[in-house]
């Protein structure tokens, strides 16, 4: 991990970069930097043709151990507005986030969150679950805060920018709507959510699912031999037989489970894996803050004997 003076030292050449650059022009779009995936998506939500968005982290990326590169320095000393989750998610990049944030501007949008409607992190003592995204409801929050950043940046798109995010806002609505209806076809007794780390609180709490999770709220939490052995049980005493890996986190716990269930004679199954901490492939539905809901809530509903279609909300899921 760069040394505070090397990262000081690097930020200063990006402004340089800046400063060296061909002036900018009212038809420049304003740049965006987002850590995550699910935050450059809302702000191209927000932003449409007046931004133009980086995400740091791609498909598949751990949000929790990332470290910043060079040229992510680089790149969010340059930016326009740099836009994080907080709430301790990229705690690798916290440092650095912060020592930007005195020179830049830099939000931490899921912190605009009042705390009444935030979970606590069993990990981490007096910080809170960031996994916010998971329920679209609350993650609309977030794209209230993602608009007024920009609008604090580029005070000339705002009429833009609040149409674009009423838009979106709108979506999410529905979204919402899918998700409780879908989540309420499965019969209370099968709505047990055992997955890799423990991403889906805010989705257990929001429709009514007992979440497990094999590590904690951090990947960097580890899981030993005595918490499969917990599990295990907990799988044959309430008959469970679908468990989710993550795309963003190692299958390795969930294989361990699902073998330790058959020294059993117990029969568990993946019921799919769910997008946590990441969205799905680029240009795919998958790929959106939208599809990744839609998928995680149509593939937990169908795996757990609910009723989803099988393509989703808006028939855009891709089959497997």
């Amino acid at each position: 991990m760069p040394t505070r003076r090397l990262v000081q030292s690097m930020i200063a050449a990006g402004f340089a970069a800046v400063f060296l650059a061909q002036p900018a022009t009212a038809q420049d779009r304003v740049s965006v930097v987002a850590t995550t995936g699910m935050i450059a998506d809302a702000a191209r939500q927000v932003g449409g043709d007046l931004v133009e968005v980086t995400a740091l982290m791609g498909p598949g990326v751990d949000p929790h151990a990332y470290r910043q590169t060079r040229s992510d320095i680089v790149t969010t000393a340059r930016a326009d507005l740099v836009l994080w989750n907080g709430l301790y998610l990229e705690a690798q990049m916290e440092e650095f986030l912060l020592e930007l944030s005195q020179t830049r501007p830099v939000v931490a949008v899921a912190e605009t969150i009042s705390a009444d409607q935030l979970l606590g992190s069993e990990d981490y003592a007096d910080r809170f679950d960031p996994h916010v995204w998971m329920v679209p409801e609350l993650w609309s929050h977030v794209v209230v805060a993602v608009r007024d950043a920009m609008i604090s940046v580029h005070p000339e798109g705002a009429e833009v920018f609040a149409a674009n995010a009423a838009a979106h806002l709108e979506e999410l609505t529905a979204l919402h709507a899918y998700s409780v209806d879908a989540l309420a076809s499965v019969a209370a007794p099968a709505r047990v959510l055992l997955t890799a780390h423990d991403a889906f609180n805010y989705f257990g709490a929001a429709y009514g699912f007992d979440v497990v999770g094999i590590q904690g709220i951090s990947t960097e939490s580890e899981a030993g031999l005595l918490r499969i052995s917990e599990l295990v049980d907990l799988l044959v005493d309430q008959d469970i037989h679908a468990v989710f890996v993550e795309s963003s986190v190692s299958d390795r716990n969930i294989r361990a489970l699902i073998e330790g269930a058959a020294t059993r004679g117990h029969q568990v199954a993946i019921g799919g894996e769910l997008y946590s901490d990441a969205m799905g492939a680029e240009g795919t539905y998958e790929g959106t803050y939208i599809g990744m809901i839609d998928h995680n809530v149509t593939t937990i509903a169908r795996a757990l004997g609910g009723a989803a279609p099988e393509r989703g909300m808006r028939q855009e899921l891709a089959l497997n």
